[in-house]
Formats: C-alpha cells, sequence, structure tokens
C-alpha cells in the first residue's frame, strides 16, 4: 500500500482526479464525464493543438500483418519482442487458434498483451490472425512482419 500512496503523492494535482479500479471496474459516470462541467474553464486549458494550422501524426506509422493459426502465448511473446526490438507502440487485433471455433482478440501496448475470445467465427469466414501495427515512422514493417511470425499485407 506504500507505494501505491507514494505514485499516488506523485501524481496530485488538483486539476486531476485520481480514480482507482481493479480490472477496469470504474464508475461510468466518471468515463462518460457526466456531470463534470468539462467546458466550464475550456479558456483556462490550452490544448496542444492551439496555434497550429494543422496537426499530423508524421510521427507515427500503422501497417497490417497477415498470420496463420497462433499459440496464444506464442503470440504474446511475439509482441513482446516486437515492441523492445522494433519500436512498435501498439498491436490489436485478432487470431486464429488451432483447435478453437472462437476468434481470438488480441491488444497489446508495448510488451503487455491481452487477449480474450471475443466470438465464433462466422459461417463463410476463413479463420486467419490480422493484425494492426502502429509504431514510430521508419519501423521495418518485413522485420516486424517476421516476428510477428507473418507477412506485411499493407
Amino acid at each position: 500500500q506504500g507505494v501505491l500512496e507514494d505514485v499516488r503523492a506523485g501524481l496530485r494535482s488538483p486539476a486531476v482526479k485520481a480514480v482507482g479500479a481493479t480490472g477496469g471496474a470504474v464508475d461510468l459516470r466518471l468515463l462518460l464525464g457526466l456531470e463534470a462541467a468539462a467546458e466550464d474553464d475550456l479558456d483556462a486549458r490550452p490544448s496542444h493543438h492551439d496555434g497550429e494550422d494543422e496537426h499530423d501524426h508524421d510521427d507515427f506509422e500503422s501497417f497490417a500483418v497477415e498470420a496463420g493459426p497462433v499459440e496464444p502465448a506464442a503470440l504474446a511473446e511475439r509482441i513482446a519482442e516486437a515492441a523492445q526490438d522494433h519500436d512498435v507502440l501498439r498491436i490489436k487485433g485478432f487470431a486464429a487458434v488451432e483447435g478453437k471455433a472462437m476468434r481470438l482478440a488480441v491488444q497489446g501496448v508495448g510488451a503487455r498483451t491481452e487477449t480474450w475470445y471475443d466470438r465464433p467465427w462466422q459461417a463463410g469466414e476463413e479463420p486467419q490472425t490480422r493484425l494492426v501495427v502502429i509504431g514510430f515512422a521508419g519501423l521495418d514493417r518485413e522485420a516486424v512482419a517476421r516476428t510477428l511470425g507473418g507477412r506485411c499485407i499493407s
């Protein structure tokens, strides 16, 4: 408990409210900002977009990787390796798992990966693995795809 309190103390700001959560269970009113009156002081909170004529994301790029069936733990290891070795920030998509009639949803942020079976494969839908990779501009797409055990398709 002491470490958590130290972190909270370091993050405290009068303009920011910290909300504790376990397993993602957070009051929806807080997440949606209901009754927050967030627009009441917009002039006092300039955005990073203020004063810009244009806003772009040239520092980042994304592409898709296609692969065959995967083993979930091995895929998580490959995602962690891609994040570490290739400046990959995020990977999201779905995967086919041998012997499973359901699609495996995949969310990777840095070396952390979360997976869950989200739905059965639809009639006529070929089970496949498709991942969108997001990272800093200049990624070696082919090397990332190889690390993930697939091939770059966009």
